[in-house]
Protein backbone atom coordinates (compact mmCIF):
# COMPACT_ATOMS: atom_id res chain seq x y z
CA UNK A 1 0.00 0.00 0.00
CA UNK A 2 1.44 3.37 -0.94
CA UNK A 3 -0.59 5.62 1.39
CA UNK A 4 0.98 6.99 4.57
CA UNK A 5 0.32 4.74 7.57
CA UNK A 6 -1.26 5.94 10.82
CA UNK A 7 -0.36 4.69 14.31
CA UNK A 8 -2.45 5.67 17.33
CA UNK A 9 -0.72 5.52 20.73
CA UNK A 10 -2.78 6.15 23.85
CA UNK A 11 -2.33 5.39 27.52
CA UNK A 12 -5.79 3.82 27.33
CA UNK A 13 -6.32 0.82 25.06
CA UNK A 14 -9.99 1.76 24.82
CA UNK A 15 -9.17 5.27 23.57
CA UNK A 16 -6.67 3.89 21.05
CA UNK A 17 -9.05 1.22 19.77
CA UNK A 18 -12.00 3.63 19.62
CA UNK A 19 -9.97 6.16 17.69
CA UNK A 20 -8.86 3.45 15.26
CA UNK A 21 -12.51 2.42 14.82
CA UNK A 22 -13.42 6.00 13.92
CA UNK A 23 -10.57 6.16 11.40
CA UNK A 24 -11.70 2.88 9.79
CA UNK A 25 -15.26 4.22 9.55
CA UNK A 26 -13.94 7.27 7.68
CA UNK A 27 -11.34 5.77 5.33
CA UNK A 28 -11.94 2.02 5.28
CA UNK A 29 -8.84 0.04 4.37
CA UNK A 30 -7.27 2.80 2.24
CA UNK A 31 -4.71 3.61 4.94
CA UNK A 32 -2.43 1.24 6.86
CA UNK A 33 -3.58 1.60 10.48
CA UNK A 34 -2.49 0.26 13.85
CA UNK A 35 -3.06 1.21 17.46
CA UNK A 36 -1.68 0.38 20.88
CA UNK A 37 -2.39 1.41 24.41
CA UNK A 38 -2.13 0.34 28.01
CA UNK A 39 0.62 -1.43 29.85
CA UNK A 40 1.36 -5.14 29.99
CA UNK A 41 -0.69 -5.57 33.17
CA UNK A 42 -3.88 -4.17 31.67
CA UNK A 43 -3.57 -0.71 33.20
CA UNK A 44 -2.93 2.69 31.75
CA UNK A 45 0.42 3.31 30.07
CA UNK A 46 2.36 2.78 26.89
CA UNK A 47 4.98 0.28 25.80
CA UNK A 48 7.93 0.85 23.48
CA UNK A 49 7.63 -2.73 22.22
CA UNK A 50 3.93 -2.37 21.45
CA UNK A 51 4.59 0.90 19.64
CA UNK A 52 7.28 -0.77 17.52
CA UNK A 53 4.84 -3.56 16.64
CA UNK A 54 2.17 -1.00 15.69
CA UNK A 55 4.66 0.85 13.46
CA UNK A 56 5.54 -2.44 11.75
CA UNK A 57 1.85 -3.23 11.23
CA UNK A 58 1.07 0.20 9.74
CA UNK A 59 4.35 0.49 7.84
CA UNK A 60 4.25 2.08 4.42
CA UNK A 61 7.11 3.14 2.18
CA UNK A 62 5.30 6.51 2.10
CA UNK A 63 5.94 6.80 5.85
CA UNK A 64 4.05 6.60 9.13
CA UNK A 65 2.45 9.33 11.22
CA UNK A 66 2.11 8.55 14.94
CA UNK A 67 -0.64 10.27 16.94
CA UNK A 68 -0.08 10.32 20.71
CA UNK A 69 -2.23 11.35 23.66
CA UNK A 70 0.17 12.40 26.44
CA UNK A 71 3.85 13.06 27.08
CA UNK A 72 4.70 9.47 28.04
CA UNK A 73 3.24 8.21 24.77
CA UNK A 74 5.37 10.73 22.90
CA UNK A 75 8.53 9.78 24.80
CA UNK A 76 7.97 6.06 24.25
CA UNK A 77 7.18 6.68 20.59
CA UNK A 78 10.46 8.60 20.23
CA UNK A 79 12.31 5.65 21.79
CA UNK A 80 10.54 3.21 19.46
CA UNK A 81 11.51 5.25 16.39
CA UNK A 82 15.10 5.45 17.62
CA UNK A 83 15.21 1.67 18.15
CA UNK A 84 13.78 1.05 14.68
CA UNK A 85 16.65 3.07 13.25
CA UNK A 86 17.41 4.11 9.73
CA UNK A 87 16.40 4.02 7.01
CA UNK A 88 12.81 3.70 8.30
CA UNK A 89 13.14 6.16 11.19
CA UNK A 90 13.43 9.12 8.83
CA UNK A 91 9.99 8.24 7.44
CA UNK A 92 8.23 8.23 10.82
CA UNK A 93 6.84 11.44 12.34
CA UNK A 94 5.24 11.89 15.76
CA UNK A 95 2.33 14.34 15.62
CA UNK A 96 1.47 16.62 18.51
CA UNK A 97 -2.20 17.00 17.69
CA UNK A 98 -5.49 16.04 19.33
CA UNK A 99 -5.43 12.26 19.08
CA UNK A 100 -8.96 11.58 17.83
CA UNK A 101 -9.43 14.55 15.53
CA UNK A 102 -5.81 14.41 14.40
CA UNK A 103 -5.97 10.71 13.56
CA UNK A 104 -9.20 11.07 11.59
CA UNK A 105 -8.00 14.10 9.63
CA UNK A 106 -4.52 12.67 9.03
CA UNK A 107 -5.99 9.39 7.77
CA UNK A 108 -8.44 11.24 5.54
CA UNK A 109 -5.54 13.18 4.03
CA UNK A 110 -3.47 9.99 3.69
CA UNK A 111 -6.32 8.16 1.96
CA UNK A 112 -6.07 10.66 -0.88
CA UNK A 113 -2.42 9.82 -1.45
CA UNK A 114 -0.94 12.84 0.35
CA UNK A 115 2.72 12.89 1.33
CA UNK A 116 3.87 12.26 4.91
CA UNK A 117 4.65 15.98 5.23
CA UNK A 118 1.10 16.93 4.18
CA UNK A 119 -0.49 14.29 6.43
CA UNK A 120 1.46 15.60 9.43
CA UNK A 121 0.67 19.23 8.55
CA UNK A 122 -3.04 18.40 8.43
CA UNK A 123 -2.91 16.85 11.91
CA UNK A 124 -0.87 19.75 13.28
CA UNK A 125 -3.46 22.27 12.02
CA UNK A 126 -5.70 20.96 14.80
CA UNK A 127 -3.17 21.54 17.58
CA UNK A 128 -3.78 24.45 19.93
CA UNK A 129 -1.65 27.49 19.23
Amino acid sequence: MSNVGIVIVSHSPLVAEGTADMVRQMVGDEVPLAWCGGNGEGGLGTSVGAIMEAIDKAWSEAGVAILVDLGGAETNSEMAVEMIGEPRASRIVICNAPIVEGAVMAATEASGGASLQDVVATAHELAPA
